[in-house]
């Protein structure tokens, strides 16, 4: 408020008040690009491993013996026995036991080694710088 030079009268006065004030705000802006390219790299290699064989050997024994029925096949220690009749004409009939066949399993492991092609991705990333806009 201001004085005038009459001091019994004042008059009023108006001063504006200035008040700044902020705004953020953001833009996009390509600053550069990524170029992503997969390369598949291929190695040889040797695949290891192990075989197994099982070879069966059979030994054919002479029995030559009636039985009064069909013997079953049976197993002792690690050799399965296989009966093998025959029927024989007589003045009765009769079973035969002709010959069981003695049967043994061997079972052998041989290593093994192959080339084999192992075929692994990768992936190859290279900034590329964005291009320069002429100044207006």
């Amino acid at each position: 408020m201001a004085l005038s030079d009459n001091k019994t009268s004042a008059r009023r006065v108006r001063l504006p008040l200035v008040q700044e004030q902020v705004r953020v705000g953001k833009r996009r802006r390509a600053t550069g690009k990524v170029r992503v390219r997969t390369v598949v790299d291929e190695t040889k290699e040797i695949a290891s491993g192990t075989l197994q064989k099982e070879h069966a050997e059979v030994t054919r024994i002479p029995v030559n013996r009636p039985v009064s029925e069909v013997p079953g096949v049976r197993t002792a220690d690690d050799v399965t026995i296989v009966p093998v009749l025959e029927e024989v004409l007589v003045i009765e009939k009769q079973l035969i036991l002709k010959e069981e066949l003695h049967i043994r399993r061997r079972v052998t492991t041989e290593k093994v080694q192959l080339p084999v092609s192992l075929k692994k991705q990768r992936a190859i990333i290279e900034r590329v710088e964005p291009e320069a806009k002429p100044r207006k």
